[in-house]
């Protein structure tokens, strides 16, 4: 973060991926240094020792010191051993390095790396709270890490079939987004929790958007399915001002099939308990109602099924020979015609 309070992101490379690039990197410039020191001696063998010492010294340092700034300069902060490792030198507001960033560094480097084989180095990176030495502290640079994990897409489960359409005049403006975030972390994570450590924050994740939403939760419907539909509208909502929005702007071309980024995607959804006529919850694998099928138990409380409904014969009036016999309890099939 900032000192302007913007959050950029950026995961601070550790020690142990440090040290690895550091090693990486004086592996490759201590052997370029011996292979020019050894050219270079073979050449000004006839001069005397005061130059041989002079070519010395400029070698040390065009070698071990200029190197690895011109190539830090050059690659913006990625030199061979951090590209192997997937890191990156950048300011401390996120920004590509520059020449004077790189020369700091690089002059710094020399007392903390160099001349105390990186002991100085090492302590400053454990006491840093971002892993930074005094080379990066005098630079306001830090090292980060380019390549991380490719976290796996989560998706909202959708809600229950029977709470579809049912909160399409709640007030959702005064919802704050950090309610919305922490009833999404808990939609995807649900399955993840204990079932009473889930219930009592889903219980409290639905009565913080209850109040903010003013309007209580429904009486039978359970603090998730409450919040996996109140999400949905939401959704909905959001999908249909994009729409909108590509449609009074045709530059922009509109995918209607394609899924909102929170909406539910193939995968195992969660059993919502379906409201029985006692006003009990049920599995979801008793069929919702809008799915065609009848709760268990529902015909004996509400009293005998109607008969199927069945096409009148040519005789007009009368029922086709699947409509006779005693009545049968609808099952969501329609026979065969």
């Amino acid at each position: 973060m900032t000192g302007d309070a913007v959050v950029l992101g950026l995961r601070p490379a550790r020690l142990p991926s440090r040290a690895l690039a550091l090693v990486i990197d004086l592996a490759l410039v201590w052997a370029a240094y011996l292979l020019i020191s050894v050219g270079l001696a073979m050449a000004t063998a006839s001069l005397d020792e005061a130059a041989g010492t002079a070519v010395s010294i400029a070698s040390f340092v065009l070698v071990l010191v200029g190197a690895p700034i011109a190539v830090e300069t050059l690659s913006h902060g990625r030199s061979l051993g951090k590209l192997a490792c997937g890191l990156r030198v950048v300011r401390d507001d996120g920004g590509p390095i520059r020449f004077r960033h790189a020369l700091v560094r690089g002059a710094i480097g020399v007392v903390e790396i160099l001349m105390t084989f990186g002991a100085v180095a090492c302590i400053a990176s454990l006491v840093s709270a971002r892993g930074r030495r005094v080379g990066d502290v005098f630079a306001g640079t830090l090292v980060v890490r380019e390549r991380v994990p490719a976290a796996r897409s989560v998706y909202v489960p959708p809600p229950p079939p029977w709470l579809l359409g049912r909160f399409t005049e709640l007030d959702l403006s005064g919802v704050p987004d950090d309610l919305w975030l922490a009833v999404r972390q808990y939609l995807t994570r649900m399955n993840q929790l204990d079932p009473d450590v889930g219930r009592s924050l889903a219980e409290r994740l639905a009565v913080d958007l209850a109040a903010c939403t003013g309007t209580p939760v429904p009486a039978g419907v359970p603090a998730g399915a409450f919040l996996a539909a109140v999400v949905n509208e939401r959704q909905t909502r959001d999908t249909r001002r994009a729409h909108a929005a590509a449609a009074r702007n045709p530059v922009v071309p509109v995918n209607p099939s394609a899924p909102h980024p929170l909406r539910a995607a193939a995968g195992p959804h969660p059993a919502w308990p379906v409201p029985t006529a006692h006003g009990h919850a049920a599995a979801a694998d008793s069929a919702p109602a809008s799915a065609g099928f009848v709760l268990p138990g529902a015909a004996s409380a509400a009293g005998p099924a109607p008969a199927a409904a069945s096409s009148p014969g040519p005789a007009g009036g009368g029922s086709g020979g699947e409509g006779t016999g005693p009545a049968r309890a609808a099952t969501g099939f329609a026979p065969p015609a």
